[in-house]
């Protein structure tokens, strides 16, 4: 990665995704943009004074080597991040979200929804709930790669994937696909198995895990819930058509999942 851009309205759950964005800006020796966008009556003073101190806690917390910037624009959420990442051109975008009952601030719940749907980069959404320190444990070390298995026409989306992985300690890959019961793969899908399995390897170690359900997001949070105390990141591609996995699922994913969420835009 060469450069991250974090939105931040000073909100609780967008400073903790500024942790993880800091985070993983610092090891991957990424410059990490952080931008506030001010509505019409929003005072510009007040936001510098709050950037510069954020700015300065961030330099303390990790480090004078933090290649970090902040900057305020001034518009509409969406059209104003999308100006900005034409011009940037980052690898990821990183956002705070309280998930479904939180839908107060700009850059929370549906407004982190609506920016997966209209920005083709990769967005790593953060819940409020979770800590960066839960990748430095090994208990946290799987990531979920849940897939519908159609053949990915972009392969370099899976670069992201693999660069956050090898960032954390001991990762592991489990590629989760949710089908209907007594169903079985049609060969075009096992094949997209095994490619996206042998992706990662031999860098990490990648498995394949099968979730019997009519429905995607029932057999997803199942998974996630019943079977996965050890998944520390779920990741998703955003698909425009499709049968399975597409935008609207990972937007219902986003607004309420506890985990945080890599959504791999295929466009």
């Amino acid at each position: 990665m060469k450069t991250i851009i974090t939105p931040v309205d000073f909100s609780d759950a967008s400073i903790n995704a500024l942790s993880f964005a800091a985070e993983l800006s610092k090891r991957s020796s990424a410059s990490l943009m952080i931008v506030t966008i001010l509505q019409e009556n929003d005072e510009e003073e007040g936001a510098k004074n709050k950037l510069q101190v954020l700015e300065t806690d961030l330099k303390t917390t990790f480090g004078s080597g933090l290649n970090c910037e902040s900057s305020i624009a001034h518009g509409n959420l969406i059209t104003t991040l999308k100006k900005i990442i034409a011009v940037q051109q980052p690898d990821l975008v990183v956002m705070g979200t309280k998930g479904a009952s939180g839908l107060k601030k700009i850059l929370i719940g549906s407004n982190t929804v609506k920016v997966i749907a209209k920005i083709n980069v990769p967005v790593l959404v953060i819940p409020e709930v979770a800590r960066f320190e839960s990748f430095q444990k090994k208990g946290k070390n799987r990531i979920v790669l849940a897939t519908d298995l159609e053949l990915t026409e972009n392969e370099n989306i899976l670069a992201i994937l693999k660069e956050i992985a090898l960032l954390i300690i001991e990762p592991k890959i489990r590629v989760l696909n949710v089908r209907p019961e007594n169903t079985g793969l049609p060969d075009l899908q096992r094949i997209e198995r095994d490619f996206l399995l042998s992706y990662f390897k031999p860098d990490i170690e990648s498995e394949r895990m099968s979730i019997f359900s009519d429905n995607v997001m029932s057999g997803i949070n199942y998974y996630l819930k019943e079977k996965a105390s050890d998944t520390g990141l779920v990741a998703m591609i955003a698909r425009d058509s499709g049968q399975l996995i597409q935008k609207h699922y990972t937007r219902e994913m986003a607004s309420h999942t506890h985990l945080p969420l890599l959504v791999l835009p295929e466009a």
